[in-house]
């Protein structure tokens, strides 16, 4: 039986639960929330999460929000292994750690875009050069390794892989300078099962955004 999902397709944090859906073979019952048009405030989705935020998960009797929770539960409860989230203490602290980086990360891209597309301020250099930092730990952490946290794909590769695709979109700097991290998102592309059907669309529609707001 389908898991029902609630989410927005331009939102990274929505994408990432949706790659690792695919990647452990659950079926998702897609049910989308215009965060625009404040549908998130509709009781019956407050009743459901008070927070009123995507993604949201429902399975059976189980409701969970927050991407990365959601992306740890799907890869510990349908994974055919605990190679997308392993059991591990310090293989699992690895996963974790890009996890949380990948939070700090998308906070600094969104303090610079966010109050441009959403506030109509304009765009803050200082903000820029943070998360221009941002980038280049990121792909100091991919120099010499294939993926984020391990050898293999873990739900790390997932979240950043949404997010990193997202800030592309945009076009914010010059990201082809970030060598190890092109090499890794190209091997995301070809790798992960699904990608350009549940990620690469929604990423362009954020980019999209900002570049209608600059124009």
């Amino acid at each position: 039986m389908p898991l029902d999902f609630y989410w927005m397709p331009a939102s990274s944090p929505c994408r990432s639960a949706l790659l690792t859906a695919k990647a452990v073979g659950v079926e998702l019952n897609l049910k989308e929330i215009n965060l625009m048009a404040g549908e998130q405030m509709k009781p019956e989705f407050v009743a459901l999460n008070p927070q009123h935020c995507v993604p949201t998960l429902v399975d059976d009797d189980f409701v969970l929000w927050e991407s990365r929770a959601i992306c740890s539960y799907l890869a510990s409860q349908y994974g055919k292994d605990d190679s997308l989230y392993p059991n591990d203490p310090k293989a699992r602290a690895k996963v974790d750690r890009m996890l949380y980086f990948d939070v700090t990360l998308y906070d600094r891209f969104g303090l610079y875009v966010y109050p441009f597309i959403f506030g109509g301020q304009e765009l803050d250099p200082k903000r820029l050069e943070k998360f221009v930092e941002g980038m280049g730990w990121l792909d100091g952490y991919l120099a010499g390794q294939k993926w984020a946290a391990a050898d293999t794909i873990t739900i790390a590769d997932h979240t950043l892989a949404a997010s990193v695709s997202t800030f592309i979109a945009t076009g914010i700097v010059d990201f082809s300078k970030y060598s190890n991290v092109s090499a890794w998102l190209a091997r995301c592309e070809a790798e992960m099962p699904g990608y350009a059907e549940v990620n690469t669309p929604g990423a362009n529609a954020f980019g999209g955004m900002f570049k209608d707001k600059q124009a």
